[in-house]
């Protein structure tokens, strides 16, 4: 019973319940309460409340960074990990941030596609993403690298 699962033999389900885990973990050292939602509900896959009961994050988890135009101007947060770290930021300021390092908003997969998501991340706009760097992922998580 308490032996170490494989990732690669879970489900899809399966793999996203194990992610959301693996963030919440890390979300809690920050002072957040987790709450998985049954659907994606205003675009969020869950919401993170602050212990300061103030703070509400609508967290939209994915395997890579990524941004969609179905997430601006809705407050979602998109959390993703990168070389063994979560990466949390605000979706609007994440378009800023990749408008001004790349040219992923000039591409087609943005402009007809309406979503641009990416496994590299140049170095201007992994330093421009330090201040949203979170803790290590621990063990195997999302199929990035």
């Amino acid at each position: 019973m308490f032996e170490h699962i494989l990732y690669e033999t879970l489900n899809a389900r399966q793999k996203e319940i194990f992610n959301f885990q693996k963030l919440s973990a890390t979300l809690a050292d920050y002072g957040f309460n987790c709450i998985k939602l049954a659907d994606d509900w205003g675009g969020a896959d869950f919401i993170a409340l602050h212990v300061n009961t103030t703070t509400t994050l609508k967290i939209q988890l994915k395997s890579r960074i990524t941004i969609g135009k179905k997430y601006v101007g809705k407050d979602i947060w998109i959390a993703f990990p990168h070389n063994g770290f979560w990466y949390l930021i605000e979706h609007d300021r994440l378009v800023e941030k990749i408008g001004q390092s790349t040219d992923w908003l000039k591409s087609p997969s943005w402009i007809t596609g309406n979503e641009y998501s990416s496994v590299s991340i140049n170095p201007k706009l992994l330093n421009d993403l330090t201040e949203n760097k979170l803790g290590r992922v621990y063990g195997p998580v999302l199929e990035t690298e």
